[in-house]
């Protein structure tokens, strides 16, 4: 596989598709609660690396009953001095459920490594802990995957910039944005060990060209739903760009398949 530019969507053209996506989704939700299935989804990604908008458009029609959003704030101090995982238990799915992680515990190896949040024992505790914990979800009927929304350094500065000017996103501004430029090359190499670590057959991390936000959005919805099983589905419509979703493999890191 080789680097190329993400085509670009027509507005018309993504709003139908979206639509079709969506009424999938729909599909999709319906089997879940008929059979009692459990299903946790992942995202992580650099900041404005676009988890939000896309998690929105995912459960826009779904029930509100069986459909959870996680997004963690800073821990207390009590989950401080807990067990790590421990803060995340309570949100996993339980029957009928689809749980959207907008990031989750692979922070600790992100923005704690790079911040210095966690210590060096905890960080390298966590690398080699983590694939057992997330087999002990799969054994258990979890349903997991793993998302890693990727934009390049460019376009990461564009949209922080935006989120300085634009009335509507101050929410989103924090310290550790105004980090993520300076220490971009640390977030890479923090990136690149958390793949070679927790990149396994019971939990492998896909990848997301994610720079065109309407692309991003349209492929891993589709992905997602090739990888679900449910009924009627529309074969047709969720078969992904390939070089948009794509599962992780090293040799992308050198031949710019992953932003450097």
């Amino acid at each position: 596989m080789t680097k190329k530019q993400a085509k670009k969507i027509k507005t018309d053209t993504y709003k139908e598709t979206l639509r079709l996506l969506q009424i999938e989704l729909v599909k999709l939700q319906k089997h879940i609660i008929k059979k009692n299935d459990r299903v946790l989804i992942i995202f992580e990604g650099r900041d404005a690396g676009g988890k939000d908008g896309t998690i929105k458009r995912i459960t826009e029609y779904l029930s509100p009953r069986e459909t959870r959003m996680v997004a963690l704030g800073k821990p207390s101090d009590r989950e401080n001095s807990s067990w790590y995982f421990q803060r995340y238990v309570p949100h996993l799915p339980a029957d009928d459920e689809m749980v959207f992680f907008n990031r989750s515990w692979y922070n600790r190896a992100g923005v704690e490594r790079v911040m210095g949040f966690c210590t060096d024992q905890e960080y390298h505790e966590f690398l080699e802990t983590v694939p057992d914990f997330e087999q002990m979800l799969v054994r258990s009927g979890i349903k997991l995957l793993k998302y890693y929304l990727d934009i390049s350094r460019d376009e990461q500065k564009k949209r922080l910039k935006d989120r300085q000017q634009n009335p509507l996103k101050q929410w989103k501004i924090s310290p550790i944005d105004k980090a993520a430029q300076k220490h971009w090359d640390d977030y890479s190499l923090a990136r690149n060990t958390m793949f070679a670590r927790t990149h396994h057959l019971s939990a492998p991390w896909t990848i997301v060209k994610a720079d065109n936000k309407q692309v991003a959005r349209v492929n891993v919805i589709k992905d997602m739903l090739f990888r679900l099983s449910y009924k009627d589905k529309d074969e047709a419509l969720i078969l992904s760009d390939a070089n948009i979703v794509f599962n992780y493999e090293e040799s992308y890191l050198q031949n710019g398949m992953i932003a450097p």
